[in-house]
């Protein structure tokens, strides 16, 4: 089997601009995703509940209005569904039906997207490993937490999807599965509804194949100006020289050296920055922080069901259960301080870019990968882009970051944007595509 020939992403605003105010062809694209589902799931698993009333759901696309009208979005299985099984990622809340729609899906909703169904998450939205592939190459981990929402997108199962982050949950998968993911401003969509993980970081994030896609979804969803239309002009990156948690893999150094090279020659400037020490502090505080949160918010299925959770989120609220509340009070304040000293490091700068990951995905389905690269700006509040368009040396997909200021979206997903272009421009696309 050819590893590649499940990828096969599709621009939502293309599929917008292709079915406009057609009704039947709406219904059209209905059935083309259902049958799209059903051919390539059973190989990359990427769903676990599906919507079955297809009739309805073709007279909901017919008769949709709004800006997202008739588009097949799926939503992950941490978010509340009123007509879908809603169940974490534990078999605890197994056939778990909700009352009520958790507000991200409400928005879809009202802005006239069709639930196509849920995607597969990490158990509550941690570490565990899923059963979910990589549509880029199947002996691949699409990454995690949101593993089935990225590969759903990187499959053509559906152009737009929801997942989360709360560490490296969104930009991590994406970039593993060669699409666009972005990382909001911490609060800037709500997540009521979602169940929580760590209310200090738990951010809701969006896949789609490109940047302008993802940035059209996120419009929509904020009420915001959002969408990109154009491109940044001679926009500023800083990239750091060294990186307080680890080093990129060789094969992340030479996809942003690439991406380096592609920004300076469409008009970009590139500065090297250095991190203070106070950003190596931020690695502890967001684990400390995690951890004290996780501790309270997974407290009844701990006491009730630690049996029943993997040992790998059983051991981490083992240890989350000694972080004594002084402890992540401090880390708090750490936390608050650094956010006040964000200004001094984007200082003359668009944004910061950095590897998406340490690398590209792991081979075997037996870890998420490393999200050293997002926990900080995660933790920080910052939004974050992941750009795709580049290619390692193991023939997998790997991107870049691109990071901005706080309530900076619209400009951070603007440079995200002039990368992507930059990058198409000079380095080409995959032979796969």
């Amino acid at each position: 089997m050819n590893t590649n020939s499940f990828y096969r992403p599709v621009s939502g605003l293309d599929l917008l601009t292709r079915i406009g105010n057609d009704p039947p062809l709406r219904g059209r694209v209905i059935l083309d995703t259902l049958a799209r589902i059903e051919d390539v799931d059973p190989d990359v698993r990427a769903m676990t509940a599906v919507a079955q009333r297809e009739a309805v759901m073709m007279a909901s696309a017919a008769a949709a209005k709004g800006a997202l009208a008739g588009m097949p979005i799926g939503v992950k299985d941490i978010f509340d569904t009123d007509d879908l099984v809603t169940s974490y990622g534990s078999p605890i809340y197994e056939g778990y039906q909700p009352r009520s729609d958790a507000a991200i899906v409400t928005l879809l909703r009202r802005n006239g997207g069709v639930i196509m169904g849920k995607t597969v998450t990490s158990e509550f939205a941690y570490m565990a490993p899923t059963a979910t592939r990589n549509p880029c190459d199947m002996a691949r981990t699409a990454g995690g937490s949101s593993s089935g929402s990225a590969a759903a997108v990187a499959a053509g199962m559906v152009p737009f999807a929801i997942g989360s982050q709360t560490g490296g949950s969104t930009i991590r998968p994406a970039s593993f599965c060669g699409i666009a993911g972005y990382k909001p401003t911490l609060g800037m969509l709500p997540t009521v509804g979602m169940k929580c993980f760590s209310w200090s970081f738990d951010t809701v994030g969006l896949f789609a194949a490109g940047v302008r896609d993802v940035a059209y979804l996120a419009q929509v969803l904020s009420g915001r100006q959002l969408a990109v239309d154009g491109v940044a002009v001679s926009p500023v990156f800083g990239v750091p020289d060294s990186y307080p948690w680890t080093e990129p893999s060789v094969n992340a150094s030479a996809a942003l050296d690439t991406a380096i090279r592609a920004i300076e020659r469409a008009g970009g400037r590139v500065r090297r920055v250095r991190f203070g020490s106070w950003m190596a502090d931020m690695v502890s505080a967001h684990d400390t922080i995690q951890s004290y949160e996780a501790w309270q918010t997974l407290g009844y299925e701990y006491d009730h069901h630690r049996g029943v959770l993997s040992p790998k989120l059983a051991a981490f609220l083992d240890r989350a259960a000694a972080v004594e509340t002084g402890t992540y009070a401090k880390a708090c304040v750490l936390m608050a301080q650094a956010k006040d000293r964000l200004s001094e490091l984007f200082d003359g700068l668009t944004g910061l870019l950095t590897p998406s990951a340490a690398d590209e995905a792991p081979h075997g389905l037996g870890s998420t990968g490393d999200p050293a690269f997002n926990r900080n700006w995660t933790l920080l509040g910052c939004p974050c882009v992941n750009v795709p368009g580049l290619w390692g040396a193991r023939g997998g997909p790997i991107g870049v970051q691109v990071i901005g200021r706080p309530w900076e979206d619209a400009r951070c997903l603007d440079a995200a944007a002039f990368v992507e272009q930059a990058i198409a421009a000079t380095a080409g696309r995959h032979p796969a595509l």
